[in-house]
């Protein structure tokens, strides 16, 4: 329990997303713990009341473990940060959803009101308890709504500890606070939230003992001189606790789809995308090195910038943009180099055109220049540039950045898009207009081969390319088997 002999901490460190059942509700899982703050006017006793502002709607609950710092710890390593706890206990992260949009964050507002970090009533000795082996149950008005045990987290509590000495000193008494499980929720006025931490397992099964909290209902309003309250259908999803929905399946390039692309015209398809808007995703300016290279990919995509000493010094040497975005390109993939249509030198030499190859990539488009272009042309990928250039790259280009939008030859270029090329040069796919804009594609080309055959037959091309109705509609008999 907080008491008048025992000194507030000097900081209370929050984690974001540590509990795979709570990461599995918000739909995303870190590779690395993240932290907030709290501020020690927060903390509550057990028995304690919660004021849940005058306009608000969404205070949620979140029972938690908490850990205090027993001895100083910096630059500890994790098999060493447990040794630097003196004691665990029950805590409250309440949280007002209403002042998530102000906070941009910080979770200032949103979790640093007076009350809003309840801990207790017992502290339970560290060397009593395995740090793995730590139940946290929390009750809304007696019905058990979270129940898990810290052996499922993320990042265990002695990598917590480890992981901010690196940052900095965690001093006596400061309490970290070490997420939340699935099932927190919003709680109203009159409603009574509990919170237990205990370890079953261990000799005479340890606990903190019951962290009562009653929730109240605020009288005071805010004020016109901050930000105001405000909720959305985002907001009070995450409160309540809905599961995030399912992600859009990310678009695949399938080895069906490949075919498809390979049987239609990049001509063809620019006819489809510009029906349909889309006029600018031709990549300007840009051949092949060989004759009758085709190819179809996602793009994976590299971004230069001009040439400038101080830049070039920080980001052009190691194992800069340009070298990762040719050591990370996959299989079926194609480089996109934004190079602002800059041909006075290469973006890409005969090493890096081997990785790509090496790696399995379907091809490389620059709006630049080649250099090493005969060993290039040798290694066999495709490479669509404006040609062959002896300089290297930082006579006008900083590699700068991987894996973002892109301007190629006047087209915006993004990651997964699809890329397609042939004798006629490079166009952009979005994802989302693959499948009609293929289709269309395909039947047009059906046509346009049996007017080929009529041309061949002898018939002019008047009335027959463009076909008029009459040539149409015999089209359209033979190709659903009529006569012809």
């Amino acid at each position: 329990m907080v008491t008048d002999d025992q000194p507030k901490p000097g900081k209370i460190i929050a984690v974001h997303l540590n509990y795979p059942s709570r990461a599995a509700q918000r739909g995303r899982t870190p590779s690395q713990p993240s932290y907030f703050l709290k501020p020690a006017s927060s903390l509550a006793t057990t028995g304690g009341t919660i004021e849940r502002p005058l306009g608000t709607e969404l205070l949620a609950f979140e029972g938690e473990v908490a850990i205090r710092v027993g001895t100083a710890a910096r630059w500890v390593s994790p098999a060493d940060g447990w040794s630097h706890v003196d004691a665990v206990t029950a805590a409250n992260d309440f949280g007002l959803y209403d002042l998530r949009a102000a906070d941009k964050g910080s979770n200032l507002r949103t979790k640093g009101g007076d009350g809003f970090t309840p801990l207790g009533p017992r502290w339970i000795p560290a060397a009593d308890v395995d740090p793995a082996g730590l139940r946290v149950r929390t009750w809304v008005d007696g019905d058990l709504v979270q129940d898990d045990s810290t052996g499922t987290l993320l990042f265990d509590l002695g990598r917590l500890v480890a992981d901010l000495s690196q940052h900095l000193t965690l001093e006596p008494g400061d309490v970290i606070l070490t997420g939340t499980p699935a099932g927190s929720s919003v709680v109203e006025p009159g409603q009574v939230v509990e919170v237990e931490v205990d370890a079953p397992e261990a000799p005479g099964a340890p606990s903190s003992g019951r962290l009562v909290t009653t929730v109240t209902a605020g009288t005071h309003p805010f004020g016109d001189f901050g930000s105001r309250p405000a909720v959305d259908d985002t907001q009070r999803a995450e409160a309540w606790g809905t599961p995030a929905p399912a992600p859009e399946p990310a678009f695949v390039l399938t080895d069906a789809v490949r075919e498809r692309f390979a049987g239609v015209a990049v001509a063809t398809l620019s006819a489809a995308l510009r029906k349909r808007g889309y006029t600018d995703v031709f990549v300007e300016g840009v051949h092949g090195n060989h004759p009758g290279d085709r190819f179809v990919g996602t793009a994976r995509t590299l971004r230069l910038i001009p040439f400038r000493p101080d830049l070039f010094a920080s980001h052009g040497g190691g194992f800069n943009a340009q070298k990762r975005a040719f050591d990370a390109v996959g299989p079926g993939e194609v480089i996109v180099v934004e190079a602002r249509g800059e041909r006075g030198t290469g973006t890409v030499g005969d090493v890096l055109a081997l990785r790509a190859h090496v790696r399995g990539a379907a091809a490389i488009v620059t709006d630049g220049g080649v250099r090493d272009a005969d060993a290039v042309a040798e290694i066999g990928i495709p490479v669509f540039s404006q040609g062959p250039h002896p300089s290297v790259l930082g006579r006008r280009h900083v590699p700068w950045e991987t894996d973002v939008t892109v301007a190629c030859g006047g087209a915006a270029v993004q990651p997964g898009d699809v890329v397609v090329g042939d004798g006629d040069g490079v166009i952009v796919v979005p994802p989302a207009l693959v499948e009609e804009v293929l289709a269309e594609a395909e039947a047009q080309e059906a046509a346009d081969a049996w007017v080929a055959r009529q041309v061949a037959d002898g018939a002019p091309v008047d009335g027959l390319f463009p076909m008029n109705a009459e040539w149409r509609a015999r089209y359209e008999r033979e190709a659903a088997g009529g006569a012809g």
